[in-house]
């Protein structure tokens, strides 16, 4: 059971009557029937009158937000923020569903801007991915995600072209025309965009390429390309990410920071010495002293006494060396 849950349900939390309760009170229900899952793996009982979906659906409900609360740093402590998380951990399920347990837990049905919106400094936009797909990692400082175009900040901006393909696309599939499906889901992919089968269900999605801001890990052919590649796809396979944007490079890639079930994937990547700290484009101190740490281990590249540094390496290789 994590610390934060425990804390939490020792502070504040008293056994209620999750239906009845308002405002902050629906938090500390909330984790006290997440602490109790966690014991019995049985839902609160009265959850069944204010959603649709079965007690198995709902077990299954309660299994991902305790994941989540476990990974959450801080976990939430207001009803806004409480509202966000459960939203956010439960964002591919029925909206029925979702909207009953917040209302048996008298948590807002929309969160306030302030619990939403509140980004670090110099975060242009934030994404929160579908799972991530193993080819969808071509190396160790760059990957390709998707977001659904169900999210807020991508439902406005949907092409009409891509929307009217994606619906012909179901007509056809639904007609067994599966080479019109097939040809139309080209032209949705040629716009930057994918229909994903996500547990039996059709998402449209648009695609992002992501460098990791403030690494340069191997390439490919330099050695330890291969590890940097395969520990990133260990972390980031099949998981759901938050990434935080703040500039985009001249191949058209976010720059962003990505963060993975709690962790800080840079900071993983630079403590198992299987990526450098790319000092000329960020100067955060802790990334320096990630990469110092694994230097005095010799970890990962730093087996070597002195590794080639892969900007070095691609220039040379631009220059025909």
């Amino acid at each position: 059971m994590g610390n934060a849950l425990r804390l939490l349900y020792s502070h504040c939390c008293k056994p209620t009557t999750a239906g009845d309760s308002q405002g902050k009170d629906g938090v500390s229900a909330l984790s006290h029937d997440l602490f109790q899952f966690d014991i019995t793996s049985q839902v609160p009982e009265g959850l069944s009158y204010h959603v649709v979906s079965s007690k198995k659906a709902q077990a299954n409900w309660y299994r991902k937000l305790l994941d989540a609360w476990r990974e959450a740093k801080p976990p939430p402590k207001t009803p806004e923020e409480a509202s966000s998380f459960v939203i956010q951990t439960l964002k591919r399920h029925q909206k029925a569903d979702v909207e009953g347990l917040l209302a048996y837990y008298g948590l807002p049905q929309q969160p306030s801007a302030s619990a939403t919106t509140s980004l670090p400094q110099g975060v242009k936009f934030e994404l929160q991915t579908l799972p991530v797909d193993t080819k969808a990692v071509p190396d160790g400082d760059t990957i390709t995600v998707y977001v659904s175009t169900t999210d807020p900040r991508e439902s406005l901006n949907v092409p009409r072209a891509v929307q009217l393909a994606a619906d012909q696309r179901s007509r056809a599939r639904a007609a067994k025309n599966y080479t019109k499906a097939d040809e139309l889901h080209k032209k949705i992919i040629d716009s930057g965009y994918r229909v994903l089968n996500l547990q039996n269900q059709e998402i449209l999605a648009r695609k992002y390429r992501i460098r990791l801001r403030g690494i340069d890990a191997p390439e490919s052919s330099m050695p330890y390309g291969k590890e940097a590649k395969e520990e990133l796809v260990k972390l980031l396979q099949g998981k759901c990410l938050r990434v935080l944007v703040y500039d985009e490079d001249r191949y058209g890639r976010c720059v962003g920071d990505i963060y993975c079930n709690g962790k800080f994937v840079q900071e993983v990547m630079l403590k198992k010495g299987l990526a450098w700290h790319y000092s000329a484009y960020d100067q955060r101190v802790e990334l320096a002293t990630w990469e110092k740490e694994a230097r005095a281990k010799r970890v990962g590249l730093w087996a070597s006494s002195n590794p080639e540094k892969p900007w070095e390496w691609r220039k040379d290789k631009r220059q025909g060396r």
